[in-house]
C-alpha cells in the first residue's frame, strides 16, 4: 500500500536471522490460509508482527546453527550466525544458509529461542533504502491498474447515482454501435456493465447507454437531513466508553463548545480497479486490495465457488487510506468475467471513485468542562455522536459502541473527573474506514477545546497542556494503557524543536496539539501566515509542521519520516478542503476540482522527531493525521481570534 512494510517487515526478520541484507528479495503473498489475517489496516503491520517476525527469524537462526554443528560434528556453542552464513569460530570454516536449509528444516523446531537486545541491532533502526523503490522509479512496478492478461477486455459500470437505488430498465442499442463494445448487461440490482476492447470504448459505450433508475428510499436525502439526524441523536443517552470520577456532579464555572466534521472521501490517486478471470470452476483475480482473504471469500460466494477455487493476487496500490478495505471493485470484476466467460479489467473513473465510494462518517462533538480558579479543568465530558461503520456493515457493536473506538478515541489528559461518551447515529450514506477514522474527529474536537480552555484561562496553550500532563499516570482505556509521561514527552519534544519559547517573525503564528491512537503518541506544532491579512477571505498558508512521535522502537527512521510526512500532507488537505455533501440522495463532489488535494506549492516543510525508545513498536501509518487539524485551527485562532469549530476550514 506504499507504507513501507515490504522493507520494514524483512528488516525485523533479517535482524534476528542474521541475514545478509543485500540478498533480501520480496515476494508478495496472495490470499492464503497459511499466514493468519492478511488485512492491512489499523496501523497494525509492524505493531502486530514485531514479535512473530523476530521469533521466526531467531528460530530459523538457531536451527541453522544446529544444522551446521551437526554437519561439522562440532558443539553448537562454537558456531555463530552472521551475515547469511554459519561460521565455526575456531577454524574459521563457514557455510551459507542455503547449504544448510534442507538439513535445518528437518530438525525439531526449538521453543523460547533467545532474542536480541536493542543494543545489539545491526539492521533494525537503520535508514535502509526501501526495496520497492527502484521498480517504482523505473516504471517496472505493477499496480492494479497496470496489470494485463492476453485477450483481456475492459469494463466500466453505470451505477445508480442515488444511494440505495436500482436499475429500472436499460436500452443498449446505442452502446452496441460503439466500436469494440462486446457486452452490455446488468450486474447486481444497481449497475449495468459495458465491456469493450479498450477503456475508451467501454466509457463511450456507457456514455450513450439509455438507462432509467429506481431512485429508491433515499431520493430526498441531503446534507441538511444528515446534520439534523446527528442533532436528534445527540439528545439520546450515550454509551460511556471512559469514566473517571463523576464530571456531572462537579460544581464550578462551566465552559462548553460543539464541533462538527463532514463526510470525507479517501480519494486515492489510483481509482478502483480489478482484473478477473473467472471460467468454470476457478476464478483468479489481480487486485489492489487491503483485504485479500475477504476479497477471496466474497468473490467465491458471489460466483458460486468455494474459497479454495478463487485465487487472489495482490498488486501494488496507488493509495489506499482504508478505501481498499472494501472490495466492491473485485466483486464487480468477478461477476463481469463470469458473465462474458473471459478475462476482464473493471476500471472506475475518478467520478465513479468519488461518488460510489464509502465515506468517513460525519460526526458531532459536544464538550463541556468545569474549571477551577486557575482555569484548569477539574471535570471534562466529551460526547462523540457519529454513525458506526461496523454497525452499518451488520457487524457486532457490543453495548452500542463501535469497536474501532478503543484504538481511536481514548483519553489524553489526567483529570480527576473525565468521561467519554459515544452516541451511535444512523445514516443511509455508505460508510468506510478512512485513515485514522474516529481519531481524526476526536482529536479535532478535544484539542480545539483544550485550546479554548487555555485561552479563556489566559495561559500559554503548550504550558496549559503540560500542566494537565504533569503527573505520571496510567490511563486505562479498553485494552490500551495510555501513559501521560509518554504524551508529555512528545509534547515537550515538539515544542522544543519548534522553538515554542522563541518569538516568531511578524505575521507568523502557530498552534499546537497532541493525541494518541493505535498505541502511538503524537504532538504537532503548525506555523502559518494568513494570506489576505485581516480580510474576510483571508486563508491560512502553512509553512512548517514540527511533528514528534513516540511509537516505541523505530524499525526504519526513513520510512517513519515518510509515513508521518505523508500523513500530515493527507491531513492538511482534509482539514482545508475535504467535504462530501449529499443532494437529492446523490454525492455532489466528483473530481479533484471540487474535492481538491493539496498542491505541491501548498505543501509545508515537515520536520519529524522520534522519542528514542526500546518499547515494542506501535502504529505509525495513521497517528500523524489527528493532531494536524486542531493544531492548524489553533494557529488560525492565534492569528485571527476566530475559532473554527467545523471542518473543512475553507468550506
Amino acid at each position: 500500500m506504499g507504507q513501507g512494510v515490504r522493507t520494514a517487515l524483512p528488516m525485523i526478520l533479517a535482524e534476528e536471522l542474521e541475514a545478509d541484507w543485500k540478498q533480501i528479495e520480496i515476494e508478495q503473498a496472495g490470499a492464503s490460509t497459511l499466514f493468519g489475517d492478511q488485512t492491512t489496516g489499523g496501523s497494525a503491520s509492524i505493531h502486530t508482527t514485531w514479535d512473530p517476525m523476530r521469533k521466526a527469524g531467531a528460530t530459523a537462526r538457531e536451527m541453522l546453527i544446529s544444522a551446521a554443528a551437526l554437519t561439522w560434528g562440532m558443539p553448537r556453542s562454537s558456531c555463530v550466525a552472521e551475515n547469511g552464513r554459519i561460521r565455526h569460530s575456531a577454524s574459521g570454516s563457514s557455510l551459507a544458509y542455503g547449504e544448510l536449509a534442507s538439513k535445518a528444516a528437518a530438525l525439531p523446531i526449538p521453543v523460547d529461542v533467545p532474542l536480541k537486545q536493542s543494543k545489539d541491532y545491526k539492521i533494525v533502526g537503520q535508514r535502509l533504502a526501501r526495496l520497492d523503490t527502484p521498480a517504482k522509479v523505473k516504471g517496472d512496478a505493477i499496480f492494479g491498474i497496470d496489470f494485463r492478461l492476453p485477450g483481456m477486455k475492459f469494463a466500466v459500470l453505470s451505477r445508480c447515482p442515488t444511494i440505495g437505488g436500482k436499475v429500472s430498465r436499460f436500452d443498449d442499442k446505442e452502446s452496441r454501435k460503439i466500436s469494440g463494445v462486446s457486452y452490455v448487461g446488468k450486474i447486481g440490482d444497481s449497475a449495468v456493465a459495458v465491456v469493450a476492447d479498450s477503456v475508451w470504448g467501454a466509457m463511450e459505450g456507457r456514455r450513450v447507454l439509455n438507462l432509467a433508475w429506481d431512485d429508491g428510499p433515499n431520493k430526498d436525502l441531503n446534507t441538511a437531513v444528515v446534520t439534523a439526524a446527528l442533532k436528534q441523536a445527540a439528545s439520546k443517552k450515550g454509551a460511556t466508553v471512559y469514566a473517571v470520577g463523576e464530571p456531572a456532579k462537579v460544581s464550578g464555572r462551566k465552559i462548553s463548545a460543539e464541533y462538527s466534521l463532514p463526510f470525507m472521501a479517501h480519494a486515492p490517486m489510483e481509482p478502483g480497479n480489478c482484473t478477473a478471470n473467472c471460467q468454470g470452476a476457478k476464478c483468479e483475480l489481480w487486485a489492489p486490495t487491503q483485504v485479500p482473504q475477504d476479497c477471496r471469500d466474497s468473490v467465491a460466494q458471489a460466483v458460486g465457488l468455494d474459497p479454495d477455487q478463487v485465487k487472489v493476487n495482490v498488486t501494488l496500490m496507488g493509495g489506499g487510506f482504508g478505501r481498499r478495505l472494501e472490495h466492491d471493485y473485485a466483486l464487480e470484476a468477478a461477476l463481469v468475467s463470469k458473465a462474458i466467460n473471459a478475462p476482464v479489467k473493471v476500471i472506475w473513473t475518478r467520478e465513479d471513485d468519488m461518488r460510489f465510494s464509502t465515506y468517513r462518517p460525519v460526526s458531532l462533538h459536544q464538550l463541556s468542562a468545569t474549571v477551577d480558579g486557575s482555569g484548569f479543568p477539574v471535570a471534562l465530558t466529551h460526547r462523540l455522536i457519529a454513525p458506526s461503520i461496523t454497525g452499518q456493515k451488520g457487524q457486532p457493536t457490543p453495548g452500542n459502541v463501535d469497536p474501532d473506538l478503543p484504538d481511536e478515541a481514548g483519553p489524553v489528559y489526567s483529570l480527576p473527573n473525565y468521561a467519554i461518551e459515544y452516541v451511535m447515529a444512523e445514516t443511509a450514506v455508505p460508510l468506510g474506514w478512512m485513515r485514522s477514522v474516529y481519531a481524526l474527529q476526536a482529536a479535532f474536537a478535544l484539542e480545539s477545546f483544550i485550546d479554548e480552555l487555555a485561552v479563556t484561562a489566559g495561559k500559554d496553550p503548550f504550558k496549559y497542556r503540560l500542566h494537565l500532563l504533569q503527573r505520571d499516570q496510567d490511563l486505562q482505556y479498553f485494552t490500551t494503557t495510555w501513559k501521560t509521561a509518554r504524551m508529555r514527552g512528545v509534547l515537550q519534544l515538539a515544542a522544543e524543536k519548534a522553538g515554542w519559547d522563541k518569538p516568531l517573525p511578524a505575521g507568523r503564528f502557530r498552534g499546537i496539539a497532541c493525541f494518541g491512537c493505535f498505541a502511538t503518541y503524537m504532538a504537532e506544532v503548525v506555523e502559518i501566515t494568513m494570506e489576505g491579512g485581516q480580510t474576510e477571505n483571508a486563508q491560512p498558508r502553512v509553512h512548517r509542521v514540527v511533528a514528534a512521535v513516540d511509537c516505541g522502537q523505530v524499525v526504519n527512521p526513513s520510512i517513519l519520516e515518510q509515513q508521518i510526512q505523508g500523513g500530515i500532507v493527507f491531513a492538511l488537505a482534509n482539514a482545508l478542503r475535504a467535504k462530501i455533501t449529499i443532494e437529492k440522495g446523490r454525492v455532489v463532489q466528483g473530481n479533484f476540482d471540487d474535492y481538491a488535494p493539496l498542491r505541491m506549492d501548498e505543501t509545508p516543510v515537515v520536520e519529524v522527531y522520534a522519542v528514542p525508545s526500546t518499547e515494542a513498536p506501535t502504529g505509525i501509518g495513521e497517528p500523524s493525521v489527528p493532531p494536524l487539524a486542531p493544531a492548524l485551527c489553533n494557529a488560525i485562532y492565534a492569528a485571527t481570534k476566530k475559532r473554527i469549530r467545523t471542518l473543512p476550514i475553507l468550506s
